[in-house]
């Protein structure tokens, strides 16, 4: 089936906000008197919604608060830094964006945090006008390693899953791209690249790769 639609991840796949999500996460816990090692956060935290790291978080380490005050002061955090600065793009992004939108490819953000963050990179870098549809965790009731945002991309975009491609940088998007039926090309980072990845279609080493991969999809050809 002819390829026409590529769905991007967010955070560690557009942007390289991981570790500045893994900085918020540190001084927030410290607040509580706890301490977070990037190895901890790696290994548990990295490409995972807020609330759910605040779930987890609270339960772990007995934090004298719920889980949905821990989330939102960590989301007060990122608002605090949104409105200050976009998060910085990802080697190559940009020029993946303008290469899958001149070859005619529908183009979606799909993410399971909220909207404010893919919102600000689109509106900094002025990607608006590539992308067709941006779904958010606020979109869905359950959010990434389920399907639910994928699905609703698709349905907004008006493709099948066999027409798409998603490209994402953790396991727990690689599982709700693969359970909405869309092969997934995995971007590993720092911050992830001890998960699990057996699912993704091919597993490169960054975006400029992901775009010989489209380029061999569309083309047969990797240039």
């Amino acid at each position: 089936m002819q390829l026409r639609a590529v769905l991007f991840d967010h955070d560690g796949t557009l942007v390289n906000s991981e570790p500045i999500h893994y900085g918020m996460w540190a001084q927030v816990l410290r607040r509580y008197g706890f301490t977070l090692t990037e190895q901890q956060y790696k290994a548990r935290y990295a490409g995972v919604p807020t609330p759910t790291n605040a779930i987890d978080l609270v339960q772990r380490l007995g934090i004298d608060a719920s889980p949905e005050q821990l989330a939102e002061v960590k989301n007060a955090a990122t608002r605090e830094y949104l409105d200050r600065q976009a998060f910085p793009l990802m080697p190559g992004v940009e020029e993946a964006i303008v290469c899958f939108h001149s070859a005619g490819l529908k183009l979606a953000v799909v993410t399971g945090a909220s909207a404010n963050g893919v919102q600000t990179t689109l509106r900094a870098n002025k990607f608006n006008r590539y992308f067709s549809a941006v779904v958010s965790g606020d979109d869905v009731r359950a959010s990434k390693p389920a399907p639910d945002c994928y699905l609703l991309a698709l349905r907004r975009l008006g493709v099948s899953s066999g027409e798409c491609l998603a490209i994402e940088d953790t396991q727990h998007g690689l599982e709700a791209a693969s359970k909405a039926g869309i092969d997934c090309v995995a971007l590993p980072t720092e911050m992830s690249k001890n998960q699990d990845f057996n699912l993704a279609v091919a597993v490169l080493g960054g975006m400029p790769e992901a775009v010989g991969y489209v380029r061999n999809a569309l083309y047969g050809v990797e240039a």
